[in-house]
């Protein structure tokens, strides 16, 4: 029998053990607990946000912990992987800050936090992305040092630090990794059962404000949720709602439909020139008076006009391109949040699709990577015959500061115009007047100086204004000179004018404010329709963006698509809902809500292909009828039936 050991022997072996392990439990145990507290205070710290604070830890401790979570696993996947606790850390908090870093970028240009459609640019980075964001790094060296800090610390925590437990577990590594991994995994791709956790109850969302989600529940808290709540939402249309619209409109778009029998029979050519960034100036305080847009007011002058209200702010262009392009509202789709990136169909309906079926030849034009947006597989979604990209251009087609300039654009424009054949239409995208604003080589820096600026605006801002200001000069400039010249031509040609978003100047807008007094993400930009050869009186209307094919369509005489003759016979009631992202929302009452989600059943269904079935057909009316294919809203009063 093994020998019995006395009392105080037992409390000076039991000393000894603790004494023994006490190293063990401080490093195993308290160390990674202590690393662990810094690491959620320290994201609560760089995040910002109210609701995260470290202030706050003992209010909402579970506010900074969701925060921190997905980085907090990061940190234990890497320690099963590397047995270095320091180096685990760091480089899982270099990675938070790196992203976090991302997000800055993206809210000092466009007010707007990080969203998790935005990881679909990292796609975009060698598809010519890389070029064109790199513009918005900061200029300041600081932000770098501090990257290559970090990294340096990282690679010296790797060769110097100890490893924590031994190499070879016995199976215990590979399942604590493994589980690890799968449960870190899982919050990634968004797994419905980590909204028990990522949801308004238990944190702080506000579904129509991503600033304000982040700004309460922390940025990576807010990227989860919207991903948990958004990013797997697939709404399903209510073909029963979609018919009710229909049915209560009919008469409406009968009238409008109607192919009069003294219509034209030849079809104008139709040129749509989309305007990187364009907005009326006049619109800020201190230029209410001013004539940046000389052109834009003369043109107006002859046509149809008015404030265009489109879902995006300072970026995003294919929001609002997808719109003009389809005629379908991204409000109804909120999985869309870049709809070229997500598209997985390969025919969409618009009015390119229309455009073709009436004998039209389709071109886009744009002077940039056609990869970009992954607009050379969109625009054959969308219908398009041909796509001119940089790469066709003439050699010798100029620049304007750090993009093609829009009179190469101009020139490409009027190089595929053809007087003979069938009807043309061309879609030309401009990108001469594309942030960032801050530098823009090659400019007349002299005609730059020269542009006034409101007072206050000073320093960066005043520079990035007075480089917009110069390059929509010339974007105007090339309007006059366009329309001048589609004035000559032997066909008729309609010209289709409009901004695809305001620009990224939120210190100028900040400094200055807005004529109307709302803020910068509630301001419409600008619209204009002519017919160069043709003047005609002028119409003030506001629209949104995907209502302008209809319009557009309508001035040309083609009036039997019923899914666009129902985007203007709604016009007057659904405008004004278009804004962009973070913008307050207008207040609905109950048959404007009632008419919106009506409107959504059928946009759903038009993207689903499901739509034609149900619509009416165009029916020429008699002679004696009196209304005429170019009547500009014959149905507009039936249309008011909806609200009763």
């Amino acid at each position: 029998m093994p020998p019995t050991l006395s009392k105080p022997a037992l409390i000076q072996s039991a000393l000894a053990w603790c004494k023994r392990h006490q190293r063990l439990l401080m490093t195993h145990i308290g160390l990674p607990l202590l690393l662990a507290i810094a690491f959620v205070l320290l994201t609560g710290g760089l995040d910002g946000g109210n609701g995260v604070a470290p202030a706050r830890l003992f209010e909402q401790p579970h506010y900074l912990l969701a925060n921190a979570l997905p980085g907090l696993l990061l940190t234990a996947v890497l320690l099963v992987m590397s047995r270095r606790l320091l180096w685990s850390f760091g480089v899982a908090f270099l990675l938070q800050g790196l992203l976090y870093g991302i997000n800055t970028l993206k809210v000092n240009n466009l007010s707007t936090p990080l969203m998790p459609a935005d990881f679909r640019m990292v796609g975009q980075l060698r598809k010519g992305g890389l070029q064109l964001l790199s513009g918005y790094l900061p200029s300041s060296p600081w932000p770098y040092l501090v990257l290559l800090g970090g990294i340096a610390l990282v690679i010296v925590a790797w060769r110097y630090e100890p490893v924590l437990f031994a190499r070879r577990t016995h199976g215990k590594r590979l399942l604590a990794g493994g589980t690890l991994a799968m449960a870190l995994g899982s919050l990634l791709a968004g797994t419905p059962g980590w909204a028990h956790m990522y949801n308004g109850k238990q944190l702080w969302m506000e579904p129509w404000s991503a600033a304000g989600t982040a700004e309460h529940s922390g940025l990576v808290s807010s990227l989860l949720m919207f991903h948990l709540h958004y990013g797997h939402q697939r709404k399903k249309a209510d073909p029963q709602a979609a018919i009710a619209l229909l049915s209560q409109t009919d008469q409406a778009l009968r009238q409008y439909m109607a192919i009069s029998p003294e219509a034209a029979s030849e079809l104008p050519d139709i040129v749509v020139i989309q305007s990187e960034s364009l907005f009326d100036p006049r619109i800020l305080k201190g230029y209410e008076h001013s004539d940046f847009l000389p052109n834009v007011r003369r043109l107006a002058a002859a046509g149809s006009s008015g404030p265009l209200h489109v879902p995006t702010f300072g970026g995003g262009t294919i929001r609002t391109e997808f719109e003009v392009l389809t005629g379908l509202s991204l409000r109804y789709f909120d999985d869309l949040q870049f709809p070229y990136l997500q598209m997985n169909t390969k025919v969409v309906p618009g009015m390119v699709r229309t455009l073709r079926a009436h004998g039209y030849e389709t071109t886009a034009l744009h002077g940039n990577d056609p990869s970009f947006w992954n607009r050379h597989t969109a625009f054959k979604a969308i219908g398009f015959d041909h796509f001119i990209s940089q790469s066709a251009f003439p050699r010798d087609a100029a620049k304007d500061g750090q993009y093609m300039s829009d009179h190469a654009m101009t020139n490409e424009i009027l190089a595929q115009l053809k007087n003979a054949g069938p009807p043309q239409f061309l879609f030309a995208i401009s990108i001469e007047a594309h942030g960032p604003y801050d530098t823009s080589p090659g400019i007349d820096s002299a005609e730059r100086d020269a542009i006034p600026v409101p007072p206050g605006v000073v320093g960066k801002d005043k520079l990035e204004l007075q480089n917009y200001l110069y390059h929509i000069g010339h974007a105007d400039q090339e309007l006059g000179r366009l329309a001048d010249q589609l004035a000559k031509r032997e066909r008729p040609t309609l010209l289709l004018f409009y901004g695809d978003h305001l620009p990224a100047l939120a210190g100028v807008y900040s400094t200055a404010g807005f004529v109307d007094g709302k803020d910068m993400l509630s301001q419409a930009g600008t619209w204009l329709l002519v017919d160069p050869r043709n003047p005609r009186q002028p119409e003030h209307t506001d629209l949104a963006s995907w209502m302008l094919p209809g319009k557009l369509l309508e001035h040309a005489g083609i009036h039997d698509d019923a899914y666009f003759a129902l985007t203007q016979v709604l016009a007057p009631q659904l405008a004004g809902l278009t804004h962009a992202p973070g913008a307050s929302p207008q207040t609905q009452d109950s048959p404007e809500r009632h008419l919106d989600n009506a409107m959504a059943n059928v946009a759903l269904l038009r993207l689903k292909g499901r739509l034609d079935p149900l619509l009416p057909k165009a029916e020429p009316l008699p002679r004696e009828s009196g209304i005429a294919n170019h009547d500009p809203h014959p149905g507009a009063a039936a249309a008011a039936g909806v609200h009763q």
